[in-house]
């Protein structure tokens, strides 16, 4: 391939907009293009890239006994409706109609498909187990996409699904793709975490997320100093403080002017924060008031709320949803509130952190602006609908796992996810298969995802330099980068008869003989990042060889003409 032929340009400079250094030099090295927000063109040069990731993830799906297959994008409503998640999948779900009126999604994931396929082709345990995968376009309508490649509207992915007869069936389906999934990310260049993580609107038995770590990841996980326990934050256990134990005081109300944060008011009052009780406020799928209470040295995790109410979307509450329910902001807690019960109409939905139990004597807002509640204690002084677990791991909490090391919070980018759907998709897609007795059981499946996009921004963000990208063997566009230098066309002639030579031993070249100044190439070939440089020049072909240098390092040598084939097909083997 020569560069001049190239469908695409570099760029000296990345758009403002780019803040990723993976974005900016994609954009730069000519790999993708925007076009609209979260939906990006690949041109050839990435394209490349990602036919080569695609390539080491089919050979090692296939490697396991999965089988390629090609779904559809476009996903008739009655599928989603029967999983129920044409509701419960939340607003990224893009639902649209056909001019018959019909409704349809295009497919954010698969497992309604699957379900619904097996429910025709799978009839006895004989036909079990199986393993199937595509590599395919999926789309959710996100709020934000950010990133770059990092969170697209648009975007490939590998998803692969296993159907098994019972759950050891699953377990072993499970810790194949999980090695599987190991060597994809050793193949292309990246260390990855796994991570214990919430199952979201996947649902079903339980997950893990394997995870970047990343100063500049949308996502946050824990992991012990100790015990290596690593979990996303979303579900990271942790050992709550011990709070004050002392006998219980009467609730006594204080005055707290201009007191409206948890430290202002500990401070005021002169006890630590973990002897306060914090108010929350969010509205449940649009329809329900939920009043959280956590003590007031912990946080809320949103995801944990959630799972909590049993799904659904949150949103924060007004000041004026928060004041309909006969709480004060600034000052609120859930004493002197009807409280809603179970099996009980009206009333407030009050959740509480199990925290509130351990410690006595809280101080908590009166509901009256200025004014905050002392010796509250929980269950004399108020009640609640829901106790859970919801408040988040912070850095320095006490692991969960083994009681005795600490967690530190990082940042991370999630590369690919593992999900134990169980029956949750097959049951209410009648996807059953008759047993040794006859007895018909339904399917157990397994839900498996790599984002290609986003594993190719990964890639870009663990291997360059300030010249550009870096990259693995494995993944190269290219496996040698030629570059011609001289005025002479005898110089660029040359180039050519030596792309030939290498192209005809099987060696994926791209020849720069354009009429560039040297800085000019040398600079677009460190920005590409193909793994070898070939420099075709006067000076090196008087010494009857061309000069080579790999992108990851500045040492230089020759390689004879004579052995050019030879010896370039070794170290581009040698990676």
């Amino acid at each position: 391939m020569r560069f001049q032929d190239l469908f695409g340009h570099t760029l000296r400079d990345a758009p403002a907009e780019a803040d990723l250094v993976s974005h900016q030099l994609a954009l730069r090295a000519g790999l993708v293009r925007p076009l609209t927000a979260g939906v990006y063109a690949w041109l050839p040069l990435g394209w490349r890239v990602l036919r080569r990731v695609a390539a080491i993830i089919r050979a090692e799906m296939d490697a396991i006994g999965a089988q390629e297959m090609i779904m559809p994008v476009v996903h008739p409503a009655e599928v989603w409706q029967v999983s129920g998640r044409w509701e419960g999948f939340g607003p990224t779900l893009l639902r649209f109609q056909n001019r018959d009126g019909r409704e349809f999604v295009l497919g954010p994931t698969h497992e309604e498909v699957v379900a619904a396929l097996a429910a025709r082709e799978i009839e006895s345990y004989r036909e079990l187990p199986k393993a199937v995968y595509q590599v395919q376009t999926k789309y959710r309508d996100e709020l934000r996409p950010r990133g770059g490649l990092v969170r697209l509207r648009e975007f490939t992915m590998k998803d692969a699904y296993t159907l098994d007869r019972d759950r050891a069936g699953l377990d072993r389906a499970y810790q194949a793709m999980y090695e599987a999934y190991m060597r994809i990310f050793a193949r292309v260049g990246l260390s990855v975490v796994p991570l214990e993580a919430d199952t979201g609107a996947m649902g079903g038995l339980g997950g893990q997320e394997f995870a970047l770590s990343h100063p500049q990841g949308e996502d946050r996980f824990a992991r012990c100093d100790r015990c290596g326990y690593a979990a996303n934050l979303e579900v990271a256990r942790f050992v709550a403080p011990a709070g004050i134990d002392a006998p219980l005081e009467a609730a006594r109300k204080v005055a707290t002017p201009d007191c409206k944060t948890i430290q202002q008011v500990a401070d005021f009052i002169g006890v630590p924060t973990r002897q306060t009780l914090k108010a929350v406020f969010f509205v449940h799928d649009e329809q329900e008031f939920v009043f959280v209470v956590v003590r007031g040295d912990l946080e809320v995790n949103e995801t944990r709320l959630v799972n909590a109410l049993g799904g659904g979307t949150l949103r924060p509450a007004t000041e004026e949803e928060i004041m309909a329910v006969g709480a004060e902001p600034g000052y609120a807690s859930p004493t002197g509130l009807r409280v809603r019960q179970d099996g009980q109409a009206g009333g407030v939905t009050v959740v509480a952190d199990r925290s509130i139990t351990v410690g006595a004597n809280f101080v908590a807002g009166a509901n009256e602006p200025g004014y905050h509640l002392t010796g509250v204690n929980y269950p004399r002084d108020f009640a609640v609908t829901l106790l859970a677990e919801i408040a988040e791991a912070y850095e320095g909490a006490v692991c969960g796992q083994c009681g005795a090391g600490h967690l530190h919070i990082e940042r991370a980018i999630e590369l690919g996810h593992c999900f134990k759907l169980g029956t949750r998709y097959s049951q209410p897609a009648g996807a059953t298969f008759v047993d040794e007795q006859g007895m018909a059981q339904p399917v157990v499946m397994g839900s498996y995802g790599i984002g290609l996009d986003r594993l190719v921004a990964a890639i870009i963000e663990m291997h360059h330099d300030e010249q550009g990208i870096v990259w693995p063997g494995s993944v190269a566009p290219f496996d040698v980068h030629i570059v011609t230098l001289g005025k002479q066309e005898g110089y660029h002639e040359r180039g050519r008869e030596i792309e030939q030579t290498l192209r005809a031993a099987g060696i994926d070249v791209l020849l720069d003989d354009r009429p560039e100044h040297p800085g000019v190439k040398f600079a677009d070939a460190d920005l590409i990042g193909v793994p070898l440089r070939l420099t075709v020049s006067e000076r090196a072909l008087g010494r009857g060889a061309v000069e080579a240098k790999w992108r990851h390092s500045e040492e230089r040598f020759d390689i004879p003409l004579e052995e050019l084939a030879l010896q370039v097909g070794r170290l581009v083997k040698a990676g």
